[in-house]
């Protein structure tokens, strides 16, 4: 008897083996195009709402990128699918704002863990639960920065829901940034802690690679392409050391 055809999952509209085991996921789908530029054999495999995805090759190794979208709720959708059909690593590549003075802009930030500033998690398990990334994945972010030769800090960040709220030349801001400038956290985003939540929850690896960006810089336009290439660079790197470390499966 013949087995019934899977159905695609609903937003990234694929199904099991479209994907490689280790998946980069990025904000925007201008950088999946970006991704395909630095693999080989790239080819697309599916386009849907701000859901597209590349897959190539790399030393040999597959690997697949995936944009996400901005904030939880749009991450913590193609992450789960992304899990459906077969991801075993999953490690975003995103940016972040820097709060500590030694995080300069265009510095890397390998996320160890982050606080669950953010409202989507908590519709999954209570904020007791902490937001840690997988330390493998931790660790092959960091050999790839390095051997790339990267500005990278390694640390804690925050994830919070509301973008403007925090960005340069909004009231209070300083007041409500210093607490956590005072406890050590590298910089605000917007994606990491639900992602690791959900890897946790779910039996799946997850990491986070930020770039630190200057929201109020005059010149972040002119220099995103090049910062957003070491990013990929860095982050299809890690894919090739999982991969040397039995982590593709």
């Amino acid at each position: 008897m013949a087995h019934a055809k899977a159905h695609p999952e609903h937003h990234i509209n694929m199904v099991p083996g479209d994907v490689a085991p280790t998946v980069l996921i990025v904000e925007d789908r201008a950088q999946v195009l970006l991704f395909a530029q630095l693999v080989d054999e790239a080819h697309p495999v599916a386009e849907k709402r701000e859901y597209v995805t590349c897959t190539g090759q790399t030393g040999g190794v597959p690997v697949s990128c995936t944009s996400t979208g901005m904030g939880c709720p749009a991450t913590s959708i193609g992450v789960e699918e992304l899990y459906h059909i077969g991801a075993k690593n999953i490690l975003r590549l995103g940016t972040c704002m820097p709060i500590q003075p030694r995080v300069r802009p265009g510095d890397l930030i390998v996320a160890t863990g982050a606080v669950r500033d953010e409202h989507t998690s908590e519709e999954y398990i209570s904020k007791e639960y902490p937001a840690v990334a997988d330390y493998r994945l931790v660790r092959a972010l960091s050999d790839a920065c390095l051997g790339l030769g990267s500005r990278f800090h390694t640390g804690i960040v925050r994830t919070h829901d509301a973008y403007y709220l925090e960005s340069p030349g909004s009231g209070g801001r300083e007041q409500r940034l210093m607490p956590w400038v005072d406890l050590g956290v590298l910089g605000v985003d917007l994606e990491s802690s639900v992602l690791f939540v959900l890897a946790s929850m779910s039996g799946y690896r997850a990491g986070a690679l930020l770039l630190a960006r200057d929201p109020g810089s005059d010149n972040a336009g002119q220099i995103a392409e090049e910062e957003t290439a070491s990013l990929l660079k860095a982050g299809i790197a890690a894919a090739r050391i999982l991969a040397s470390r039995g982590l593709a499966g």
